[in-house]
């Protein structure tokens, strides 16, 4: 038997076209392919239901808005919802965000960044709804997609999500931190979780010349893999916008430095957290005021980081340059 009617699928259309056309007026979406997978893909089939917006919020102030709600009005703010520019929280435990569906636009600027072409393979840290590796699959193809995520509530209801959608990418339930050895190699791979350093699984799981977008400090860094067995680097810049997500879980995520007695116009500035918490554990967050001053508030793009054997470290302007600061150590197998 197939998939029943989808009765919201004349309104969710509409509302769909009109999120393109948002994500578009950004400067999103320059890809004809990643354009065409967004106009297609039916978001609210992966989020049936969800708690409102997935940040700054406490347990006690989400809303659970569904699909199936007896009163038409709300039926109506969950479709709205399902395609406003904005992140949703869809898994909520003890009043801990433990999945959501990223913003769209985000999505669409990470997705641009893995800089695929036709016959790659990608693999996703993060299953969350599904609603990222359906996008995936419309792009690349069902057979091309491996999505990962430990927790195997959320695997089996992604995987249900993408079946009602008509996607049957690989759906693993496994800890994102060791990859997925048996499906690689890969030519991409995307996170949708905070990492605190990339974990040293997944060099050896991609092709020379692979693509790594992740979300790293309050950043997403895009990645760069060359070389071959012990020579096998990865290195790029971070772009330019800001990234807030859920963290890997199954890894240690280095607490941020303690900005203690500082101006609340710093503390509160959204770059100058960016890099407390990109050298935390190395560099002190006083330490840390006097650079991002001496280097007049510099953007989240002048940071990159380098992977070399069990080397890894960030850095500004330059890899070999007098900025550079190790990343946080995994938690031993």
């Amino acid at each position: 038997m197939g998939a029943p009617p989808d009765p919201f699928a004349e309104a969710a259309a509409a509302q769909r076209m009109s999120l393109v056309r948002q994500i578009v007026a950004g400067g999103g979406l320059t890809d004809p392919a990643w354009r065409a997978a967004f106009e297609h893909v039916p978001r609210h089939l992966f989020v049936p239901y969800y708690f409102g917006t997935a940040w700054g919020t406490t347990s006690g102030a989400y809303e659970r808005l569904w699909c199936e709600d007896a009163d038409p009005g709300r039926r109506d703010r969950w479709l709205r919802g399902a395609y406003a520019d904005t992140p949703l929280a869809t898994r909520v435990r003890d009043g801990e965000l433990l999945s959501s569906s990223s913003q769209p636009s985000l999505m669409a600027l990470m997705l641009d960044a893995l800089e695929v072409t036709d016959g790659d393979t990608a693999l996703e840290i993060g299953a969350g709804s599904g609603y990222n590796a359906a996008l995936l699959a419309h792009r690349l193809g069902d057979a091309s997609v491996t999505t990962v995520d430990l927790d195997p509530e959320i695997t089996e209801s992604a995987r249900r999500h993408l079946a009602a959608a008509g996607f049957r990418p690989a759906v693993v339930t496994g800890d994102g931190a060791r990859g997925c050895p048996e499906h690689a190699p890969f030519d991409c791979i995307i996170a949708t979780c905070t990492l605190p350093s990339v974990p040293a699984a997944w060099l050896p799981q991609c092709s020379t010349g692979a693509r790594i977008v992740a979300p790293l400090s309050t950043g997403l860094i895009a990645l760069r893999v060359s070389g071959d067995g012990s020579a096998r680097r990865a290195e790029g810049h971070f772009l330019r916008t800001s990234a807030y997500f859920v963290p890997l879980r199954g890894g240690a995520v280095p607490a941020p430095g303690r900005p203690g007695r500082m101006p609340r116009r710093v503390i509160d500035n959204d770059l100058f957290r960016f890099l407390v918490t990109l050298t935390a554990g190395s560099l002190d967050p006083h330490e840390a005021l006097s650079l991002w001053e001496r280097e007049r508030h510099p953007q989240r793009n002048r940071f990159g980081v380098t992977v070399s054997g069990d080397h890894q470290w960030a850095w500004l302007d330059d890899p070999e340059g007098p900025y550079a600061w190790p990343l946080g150590v995994e938690q031993p197998e």
